[in-house]
């Protein structure tokens, strides 16, 4: 029996909604910096600090790997993820072209009840963006943004679009942290449902484009502070 099988046979005798919980967990981690770019993630350090078994925590590693959190290495421990600046503005080019792409899209196909469902969502992380959890009023903002893709009705892109935003979500997030940068962020989601409700092809565009180029400025900022000496 091979160690991956070995693996999925230990994980089927466990209850599976540890790992996506040690997963969440993590990843909150990972998001808030408490595990910066480039830390080992040790098998048996963190199990314990944990209080699991190492399989969960191995199920949970592969899981953000799969978002882009975690680097797998063969034969040692797995890290935080460290991309380049030249590998975000890269990846951020296709999400780029993707959420133009679904903002179109929805314009054309998306129902009033999707786009009243899109509303919502929008003012739901205005009310909630100074008061809630960074993490959680995020993850309620990437799901908006998916629930813009969703009514695109257009399934092959919504599954590339779900990977990048897997890829870029710690990115993303960097992004996010920026509450100096909040009325742009809100007004750029105004503008956005605005031109969805409206149905505007050519301005769901333009503020989907300025959203880009904002997220991208705050990346940018956040890696030239980094590179910066004490």
């Amino acid at each position: 029996m091979s160690a991956d099988d070995q693996d999925d046979q230990d994980l089927s005798q466990i209850d599976r909604t540890i790992p996506v919980t040690i997963a969440d967990q993590l990843r909150r981690e990972i998001l808030n910096g408490d595990l910066p770019p480039g830390t080992t993630i040790k098998e048996r350090d963190n199990a314990d600090r944990l209080g699991i078994s190492r399989t969960p925590l191995r199920e949970a590693v592969r899981i953000l790997a799969k978002e882009g959190l975690v680097t797998l290495r063969p034969l040692r421990s797995p890290i935080v993820a460290a991309p380049t600046m030249d590998e975000v503005r890269d990846e951020i080019a296709v999400m780029r072209m993707l959420e133009l792409m679904s903002g179109e899209l929805a314009c054309r196909n998306a129902t009033d009840a999707e786009i009243s469902h899109i509303r919502d969502m929008a003012q739901q992380v205005e009310q909630l963006y100074f008061s809630a959890d960074k993490v959680d009023v995020f993850g309620l903002d990437m799901a908006m943004h998916s629930a813009i893709v969703a009514a695109s009705h257009n399934a092959a892109l919504a599954r590339t679009h779900s990977e990048y935003l897997r890829r870029l979500w710690r990115i993303r997030f960097m992004s996010a942290r920026r509450r100096d940068d909040a009325n742009r962020t809100l007004g750029d989601h105004a503008g956005i449902i605005d031109a969805l409700s409206r149905r505007d092809e050519a301005d769901i565009r333009r503020h989907l484009d300025n959203h880009m180029n904002g997220m991208l400025g705050n990346i940018e900022a956040h890696f030239r502070a980094a590179t910066l000496p004490d």
